[in-house]
């Protein structure tokens, strides 16, 4: 069972949120919190597996908040953060902080729920269009991956990694086990000094590498 918290300054939100959670049978609601100090407090109380945290909340953003939670807190959950728009600077923001995704508010709930149980595998939810778009708006903050001493396997995999596949998905492109892909994305991110794929894939289009 995968617990989620829901962390949002919109009253209608979180109800809409919650009801799509419950509605699961993998799925429970841990708890709600109605701004960026709750959601600290409500985190290290319920230890979610799974938080929502909207982007723009009082008191405490979501970015701050996202980041506190993933360099403070032990075995911290994982982050997708909410957002009204897709190509907000907050998203972004958030999304180098060590968030594994984002979504928008406006997604179905099919959308929501897939969203949770991607991150909850440990996998990241990444739409590479967009993150492209607001990585161009931020050129210039991560020095190129030459330095990194990727491997031409390596690089083939990251470039798959930055159009959105899963590990499964890069596999099958490039005839390989998928335990061999993850021990690929492993060396990945130590060699890039990154915490998750959402921030490998952001330093490769910061980079100019994809």
């Amino acid at each position: 069972m995968t617990s989620v918290l829901i962390a949002d300054d919109e009253e209608l939100v979180r109800v809409g949120l919650r009801a799509v959670i419950a509605a699961e049978p993998d799925l429970t609601v841990a708890g709600e919190a109605a701004d960026g100090v709750e959601a600290l407090d409500a985190v290290r109380r319920l230890r979610p597996d799974v938080v929502l945290l909207d982007v723009r909340m009082p008191r405490v953003d979501g970015i701050s908040a996202a980041r506190h939670i993933l360099e403070k807190i032990p075995d911290p959950p994982k982050i997708i953060v909410v957002t009204t728009f897709e190509n907000d600077d907050y998203v972004y923001d958030a999304l180098r902080a060590g968030a594994q995704g984002f979504l928008l508010k406006r997604s179905r709930p099919a959308e929501i729920v897939q969203a949770v149980r991607v991150v909850a595998s440990g996998d990241s939810l990444l739409f590479p269009a967009a993150i492209r778009a607001m990585s161009v708006r931020q050129a210039g903050l991560r020095a190129g991956l030459a330095s990194a001493g990727l491997t031409d396997r390596e690089q083939d995999v990251l470039r798959l990694m930055a159009s959105g596949l899963s590990n499964a998905e890069i596999a099958a492109e490039l005839f390989l086990g998928v335990e061999t892909v993850k021990t690929h994305v492993r060396n990945i991110l130590v060699k890039l000094g990154v915490r998750d794929r959402t921030q490998a894939v952001i330093a490769a289009f910061e980079s100019g590498f994809c």
